[in-house]
Formats: C-alpha cells, sequence, structure tokens
C-alpha cells in the first residue's frame, strides 16, 4: 500500500496551537501517514511560497486546520508576509484538487471553515475529549479505510415466482449444467466430456440421457468429439437457477 502524502495548512495562532499541529502530525506519521508541515520543513531564508505550493501539488490530501484566525486570513486573503502565507487562499487553492481539501475543526463552540469549503464535510476537533474518534475518523479518511463499508446488494425478495423457478431435490440437469457452467465461467469455450463422467455422480448411461435432455432444450450443443458447448438457452438457465451471480 502506497504512504498518502498530507500537506497541513494552519495558522500560527499561539504557540500553545502550534505545540497542537505539531502533535496532530507527529501522531499522523506514526500511523502511516507521510504529514507535512513547516515547523520540520523551513529555515529561515526558505521561499514560504514555493515550500506551500510545491507540497500543495504533490500531496495526495490538504488538511486544513480551521481555527478562527485562519478563517477570517483565509477569507479575507491578508497574509502576504511571514508566516501568514500559510493559509491557502483562494488563489492557492485554484491549483489544487478540490477533492483532496480536508477541514479540520479546531474552534470553540463554533464550526466555521473558509467561504470556498462551506460545502464540504468536516472533521472535528473542537472537543478534546473526542480527540480520538476525531484522529480515527482523519487516519481512516487519509488511508481510503472507512470504518463501514457499503455491503453488496442483495437479491430482490419479491422477484416474481415466474422468474425464479423451483429446484428440484436432485434435479440431474441441474447437476450437469454446474459442472458446465462452472468451465465456462473460469474461461473454458467447452467442457470435455471425458470430464464431466468423472465428477458427475451417475451412471455414465444416465448421464447420456441427460446431456440429451439438456441438448433438446437448447441449453448445451455437442460438438463431433462429443464435446459441450454452453448455448445462450443454457446461460439463461444458470441465472435463472442461481449457478452464477446475475
Amino acid at each position: 500500500m502506497s504512504t498518502p502524502k498530507v500537506f497541513i495548512s494552519y495558522s500560527h495562532d499561539s504557540q500553545e496551537h502550534k505545540k497542537w499541529v505539531l502533535d496532530l502530525a507527529t501522531r499522523l506519521r506514526n500511523s502511516g501517514v507521510d504529514a507535512i508541515i513547516d515547523q520540520w520543513e523551513l529555515r529561515p531564508g526558505d521561499d514560504l511560497p514555493h515550500f506551500m505550493e510545491t507540497h500543495l501539488a504533490n500531496s495526495d490530501y490538504v488538511a486544513m486546520v480551521c481555527t478562527d484566525k485562519y478563517v477570517d486570513k483565509a477569507n479575507a486573503g491578508t497574509g502576504g508576509v511571514g508566516y501568514e502565507k500559510m493559509i491557502i487562499t483562494a488563489d492557492l487553492l485554484s491549483h489544487i484538487d478540490s477533492n483532496k481539501v480536508v477541514p479540520i475543526i479546531r474552534q470553540f463552540g463554533t464550526h466555521n471553515v473558509p467561504t470556498f469549503l462551506k460545502t464540504k464535510l468536516f472533521v472535528n476537533f473542537s472537543k478534546d475529549g473526542d480527540y480520538e474518534f476525531s484522529f480515527d475518523e482523519l487516519v481512516r479518511t487519509f488511508h481510503d479505510a472507512p470504518l463501514f463499508e457499503k455491503p453488496e446488494i442483495g437479491n430482490n425478495p419479491f422477484t416474481p415466482v415466474s422468474e425464479t423457478p423451483p429446484e428440484k431435490t436432485g434435479d440431474p440437469i441441474r447437476e450437469i449444467m454446474k459442472y458446465i457452467v462452472a468451465d465456462f465461467e473460469n474461461g473454458k469455450n467447452y467442457t470435455f466430456y471425458k470430464n464431466l463422467v468423472q465428477v458427475v455422480d451417475m451412471s455414465r448411461i444416465m448421464l447420456d440421457i441427460i446431456i440429451g435432455d439438456a441438448v433438446r432444450k437448447g441449453y448445451i450443443a455437442l460438438d463431433r468429439d462429443g464435446d459441450i458447448h454452453l448455448q445462450s438457452e443454457g446461460k439463461k438457465y444458470a441465472i435463472q437457477h442461481k449457478l452464477v451471480n446475475a
């Protein structure tokens, strides 16, 4: 599995907030996420816009830590010098896929996000008591590992009886069709008669009679060597009798 790269955008509101972001990034890296923050990457004299634009373009996700100050600066488009350039303005956002932006709420009593992210679902870190639940949701997002997988759709419980013929106990045609259909599903264009003799639980005489019935019904056809080819009616039979998943 590839390691997701996540660029964390945040405002330097306070030393306490910077420490919170640093701890979040550290834990993300310990959880298999390549988290990128300025505190590890930048030194005095480095080019801030280049740092932001490079990692925005190369990251799988952008985590935007939305405090009240962050939202105000993002909406106003302010921050032309220093660390305030860590705010992703609408101009920078236009250079990345907006589907990979994940807002993180780090506010108390509100859950505001920048105007251009109003329609996005967010991960709420505003309550310290719910930190573990929020962190789990965030990590699962980055690893594309949802807590609940969408189940497969089952059979229609109201399928008309006429479309689901009852299965006969010990139906010999179904017995041979099961093997013929399995061969077809495995990429074989025909079933060897000699192989069918070995796998079915019936005498060879009975097998020949059942094969004859299946031929007359149009389920199968025999070539000059006596080998068996599945026909269109046989494919319909396989679906109706649930020998394959429709």
